[in-house]
């Protein structure tokens, strides 16, 4: 029979819930696999190991620990299997873990682009100040509900609208602006108005409301409107309101509050991450002056215009491959010679698996805060088991580099 979680222990559930809160799965690529992939909601969880991947080497120290849950950043089951047995590596992982009481949560691209996440972390990590982000998400997208109705009904109209989902804007809830006017109208033979007589021109007085509401709600805003306006057929408007750019997004980037050079830059790398056998990679000149900062924890040389776009001295991701590197940097060198400015940006090159380490500790942090606001405790562990794969690497003995 299963264990439960004890009062003042927090379950798996629980767990679940905050880091859901934290990063939510539905801001994750369509592509990826994040969420619970092993575990019983019911259980107790005291202990938690955070790493990067999911591999036996973590397992190893989960078990070793006493860990009931492991929260990776990188999913162990990314693509689909049709089975999980243990003759399989990725089963016989997962059959460890269930054996062993420990649960396994992954976090992946919906914990890069979060508040606190990957890209937070990074930029954390170098020193950057006034950080925002390099590619911005949308806002959500809204709509503003606009309705006429007689000034007595108007409540009752604000009411219906605020219980089907408008007029919520933070931590407040039924929020709507209204003015009053006239409104003229004369109703026809089948009519059956509310105010007013067939065949007579009735002028009311009546109050416009406006309700800005998800557009996902937009149905269940106009049917709470049809009924519970007094008229038979209520005149209003549905706006698509633009979608600003949100908070959150792709990358960061900032400025460090004292100027470097891309070697300086390269070496506080070097040093906020952990040691790999790629170790850190740069491309301009050692010597650039480098100021802002533009970064992205993983696979980043997808992002290579939004970087320019951004006015970025250098830009610190990894996964960079040779062409569109050597493409970025001629260009550089190319617009710089007919200018006469620096061949910026300049770029740094992590391990994949150190661009994202950071995060962990950002993740421990906020998992036992948002715990210990429900009245529970964890206790959470960094891993520092190197789960880069790379494990050495040869040099010519006669390169002088």
């Amino acid at each position: 029979m299963a264990q439960r979680a004890e009062a003042g222990t927090a379950t798996l559930a629980d767990v679940v819930r905050v880091l859901e809160r934290r990063y939510p799965p539905g801001t994750a690529e369509s592509w990826d696999a994040v969420g619970l992939v092993a575990g019983d909601p019911a259980a107790p969880v005291r202990r938690v190991l955070l790493a990067v991947d999911p591999v036996a080497d973590v397992v190893d120290e989960a078990l070793d620990w006493g860990a009931d849950l492991v929260v990776t950043h990188h999913p162990l089951l990314l693509r689909g299997v049709h089975s999980m047995a243990a003759t399989t590596f990725k089963g016989a992982l997962l059959h460890r873990l269930v054996r062993g009481g420990c649960g396994l949560f992954a976090a992946h691209t919906n914990a890069d682009a979060a508040t606190r996440g990957v890209a937070d972390a990074l930029a954390g990590a170098l020193g950057l100040v006034d950080v925002a982000p390099l590619v911005a998400e949308p806002g959500p997208a809204l709509d503003k509900h606009v309705v006429l109705v007689p000034v007595a009904a108007a409540g009752a109209v604000v009411d219906a609208m605020s219980a089907a989902g408008a007029g919520a804007l933070g931590d407040y809830a039924r929020c709507a602006w209204t003015t009053t006017g006239e409104g003229t109208f004369e109703p026809q033979p089948g009519a059956e108005p509310a105010i007013g007589a067939v065949g007579e021109r009735t002028v009311v007085v009546e109050a416009r409301v406006e309700m800005v509401a998800p557009r996902a709600r937009r149905a269940a805003v106009v049917a709470a409107v049809r009924d519970a306006h007094p008229y038979e057929e209520p005149a209003f408007d549905v706006l698509e309101l633009a979608r600003e750019a949100g908070p959150t997004g792709t990358g960061r980037v900032g400025r460090l509050a004292e100027p470097t050079t891309l070697r300086g830059l390269a070496q506080r790398a070097a040093d906020a991450t952990p040691a790999t056998v790629q170790g850190v990679r740069f491309a301009g000149d050692p010597d650039g002056r480098v100021e802002r900062v533009a970064v992205c924890g993983g696979s980043g040389d997808g992002f290579f215009d939004a970087v320019r776009a951004s006015g970025a001295d250098a830009y610190v991701t990894a996964d960079l491959r040779h062409h569109p590197v050597s493409e970025l940097r001629e260009r550089a060198e190319f617009e710089a010679a007919r200018s006469g400015g620096p061949a910026t940006p300049y770029l740094v090159d992590l391990a994949h698996y150190a661009s994202e380490w950071p995060w962990l500790t950002l993740a421990a942090q906020d998992l036992t805060a948002d715990l210990a606001a429900l009245g529970t405790t964890v206790e959470t562990r960094v891993s520092v088991r190197r789960t880069d794969p790379w494990t050495g690497r040869a040099d010519r003995a006669d390169a002088h580099i």
